[in-house]
C-alpha cells in the first residue's frame, strides 16, 4: 500500500519533501503534481525503478520516451548535447512552464536511455516536484498517468489518484487537484521548433 502524503504548494514541508526523497532513492515509485497533470515518476539512476515503471506502463524500458524533470536549465548539459543561442532563448522564455522540449542527447544519458537520440525536458512551474528535484540531486524520469478508459484522459483528484494507484507505486503526494491538459511537447532537436503535441501552454512562446 502506498502512503498518501499531503504537501502544499505554497510552502512545501522540507521534512516532507525529504522523506519522499528518501523512497526515490530506495528505487521506489512516486505519483506527484506538476503544473499540468500528476506524474509518475522515479530516480532516473534507478535501474530497477525505471523498469518497474516500464512494466506499469507495458512498455520496454529501451522504446520509453519519458521527460526527465530539471529544477532548472543548468542541468541540460549534463543530458543535452550543446544547443544553439536561438534554441536556448525559447527554453529561456518557455521554462518554468507547461512545456516538454525534445532536446539532442549526448554521451552522459543513462545507460537504459543510451540508444535515444533525444530527450524531452521538463522544468514545471510547481514548487512540490521541483523541490523533490533538487533534494534528490538529479531529475526525476516522468510519466503521465493517463486514464486509458476514461471520458477524462488525465485523473485531477489526488484521492482518486490513490485508490486507483495504491498497490503500483509507494507515495502519492496529494498537491491539491491537478489539471487534465497535458504539457505543449515542441521538438527543438533539429534547430527550428516543431509542436509534437498542443496541450497546455501558449505557443506564441517559440
Amino acid at each position: 500500500m502506498a502512503e498518501f502524503i499531503r504537501i502544499y504548494e505554497e510552502n512545501p514541508n522540507p521534512k516532507e519533501i525529504k522523506r519522499v526523497v528518501e523512497v526515490l532513492r530506495k528505487g521506489g515509485l512516486v505519483i506527484y503534481p506538476t503544473d499540468t497533470v500528476y506524474g509518475l515518476g522515479c530516480d532516473i539512476t534507478n535501474t530497477k525503478a525505471l523498469e518497474k515503471i516500464a512494466r506499469i506502463k507495458g512498455i520496454k524500458l529501451a522504446k520509453a520516451n519519458w521527460s526527465f524533470i530539471c529544477t532548472d536549465l543548468s542541468n541540460l548539459s549534463d543530458y543535452v548535447r550543446q544547443i544553439d543561442t536561438a534554441t536556448f532563448k525559447i527554453l529561456k522564455r518557455a521554462l518554468p512552464g507547461p512545456y516538454t522540449f525534445i532536446l539532442p542527447g549526448n554521451n552522459n544519458l543513462p545507460k537504459e536511455f543510451k540508444k535515444k537520440k533525444t530527450v524531452g525536458i521538463r522544468v514545471p512551474d510547481n514548487s512540490i516536484v521541483k523541490a523533490l528535484v533538487e533534494e534528490l540531486g538529479n531529475p526525476i524520469v516522468s510519466t503521465s498517468i493517463r486514464d486509458e478508459d476514461d471520458v477524462l484522459e488525465y485523473t485531477t483528484d489526488p484521492e482518486l489518484i490513490y485508490e486507483k494507484w495504491n498497490n503500483l507505486v509507494d507515495i502519492v503526494i496529494d498537491g491539491g487537484y491537478g489539471g487534465n491538459v497535458g504539457s505543449t511537447i515542441i521538438d527543438v532537436s533539429q534547430g527550428e521548433p516543431e509542436v509534437i503535441r498542443e496541450g497546455k501552454g501558449d505557443l506564441d512562446i517559440i
